[in-house]
């Protein structure tokens, strides 16, 4: 302002006048227009009284000219992760949880017999009932108490009993009847259900059934009793064991067809079962014998009567509806009195009465269905077998040796038994009919029979493995 004014003063009088008459009627007599004359704009450049609103384009605007914020445009799609960075470090260790509960105990184990240092001694034998003719047709387990229970035949009242042993070596017992109807349980087999509890099959002399009791309690003073099979005269030469179902599974002759059969049992106290006929060839079934395989499936071992061989059956199925049969020993009148177990090896192991040569044999199975087996001679003039596995998982027979008529019990040196020790238990007059051997929570063997000369039940326990009197290794 000050320069112009200045310019002006340079002009003479009248081009002054001039001059500034021309600037008062331009911009007034106000401010911005005397702004608009004083205040220039740069080379190239419009002020925004200039400018038509909209007429502008993009390449009328400097690159730094900055308009409003647009509105935000769409989310573009996700980008693919990247990739994953290093492991951090391992975190501090938490504190400890509060513990919990303890669980409750659980059921006592066997007694190991590798410690047992005691004195040697003689093997203990015990009359356990003499009231009347009793002890016939007996079998022997081992209850979950860990005491032997036994099952009976009472002649003198034509009734079947149980035994239930007062501590381990069984030097007194408790006696009962189990069935006092006249004529039951002539043939009778017992074992300890999936529950604790003990299950006797047994013969009805008089119906000709198949007959089970299934007990109350451990010592058996009580037991409810049902009829599995009436169909005609069954039930006898009776054998009991629990499948891998935890229900019964029970071998039986059937006397009406001469037939062997099968009872699965449908509940722990076999109220009821399905029945099967295993074997209908000839006269066959007599003397049998049930024990659960290693593959969970029944083997039973039985006469043919027919033919006077030793047979067996192994279950296809653990309710046995199906069976593969086969011959083991077809010479001469052989394979009564049979009794099977399992052995250490997973393979049946069988003994058994051979009548044409008088001897008691054994039987080794080569496979889990015994479809053959190794033969072999235990005893010359003996029958009437019962037969186990130690505690040292080998195997154990007893048997009536009736020269002399003895109680005795041969112990294998292996698994297939293909050598043996053989030992007197008892030698007290006619003894030892009707033997059955059960192994004890010591470990030492069982075994339950009958004394002719007194008409008694008996018992003996081993005082070793072996059951050679006063025997100890150094």
């Amino acid at each position: 302002m000050k320069q112009m004014l200045t310019t002006i003063s340079r002009l003479s009088r009248r081009q002054a006048l001039a001059l500034l008459a021309l600037l008062v009627a331009l911009g007034g007599s106000s401010y911005p227009a005397y702004a608009a004359v004083t205040k220039l704009l740069p080379k190239n450049s419009v002020g925004s009284a200039q400018v038509i609103n909209g007429s502008l384009q993009k390449v009328d605007f400097s690159k730094k000219t900055k308009g409003a914020r647009g509105a935000r445009g769409r989310q573009g799609p996700a980008g693919s992760g990247g990739l994953q960075g290093p492991q951090g470090s391992k975190g501090a260790t938490g504190d400890t949880g509060t513990p919990g509960q303890p669980g409750a105990p659980g059921p006592p184990g066997f007694f190991g017999t590798a410690l047992d240092r005691s004195a040697p001694g003689a093997n203990m034998l015990t009359t356990v009932d003499t009231a009347g003719n009793v002890g016939g047709f007996t079998s022997a387990t081992i209850g979950a108490d860990g005491l032997g229970l036994i099952s009976y035949w009472d002649t003198t009242n034509q009734a079947l009993k149980v035994a239930h042993c007062s501590n381990t070596a069984c030097t007194s017992a408790t006696t009962s009847p189990v069935d006092g109807s006249v004529g039951l349980g002539f043939s009778s087999s017992v074992t300890i259900g999936a529950e604790g509890l003990g299950l006797i099959g047994y013969h009805d002399g008089i119906g000709g059934d198949l007959e089970v009791a299934h007990c109350s309690n451990a010592a058996c003073t009580s037991a409810t009793k049902s009829t599995l099979d009436s169909a005609g005269n069954v039930g006898a030469a009776v054998s009991v064991a629990i499948g891998a179902d935890g229900f019964g599974l029970i071998s039986y002759y059937d006397n009406t067809n001469d037939d062997l059969k099968v009872a699965h049992c449908g509940n722990v106290a076999c109220t009821s079962a399905g029945i099967t006929t295993l074997d209908s060839v000839g006269v066959t079934g007599g003397n049998t014998s049930l024990t659960i395989g290693a593959d969970g499936l029944g083997l039973i071992s039985y006469w043919d009567e027919t033919n006077g061989d030793l047979r067996v059956a192994h279950c296809d199925d653990v309710a046995c509806t199906s069976a593969a049969k086969s011959t083991l020993d077809s010479a001469g009148i052989t394979g009564e009195a049979n009794s099977v177990t399992i052995g250490a090896d997973g393979l049946g192991l069988i003994s058994y009465y051979d009548e044409t040569n008088d001897t008691v044999r054994l039987a080794h199975c080569t496979d889990l269905a015994c479809s053959s087996a190794d033969l072999r001679t235990v005893e010359g003039t003996s029958f009437n077998t019962s037969v186990a596995i130690g505690a040292d998982g080998l195997g154990l027979i007893s048997y009536h040796e009736h020269t002399n008529g003895d109680l005795r019990v041969a112990h294998c040196f292996d698994v297939a038994c293909t050598s043996l020790s053989k030992a007197t238990v008892d030698s007290a007059g006619t003894v030892g009919r009707f033997s059955s051997l059960t192994v004890g929570r010591d470990g030492l063997a069982l075994i339950s029979y009958y004394n002719d000369t007194t008409q008694d039940l008996k018992v003996a326990h081993c005082s070793n493995a072996f059951c050679v009197p006063y025997l100890r290794r150094r």
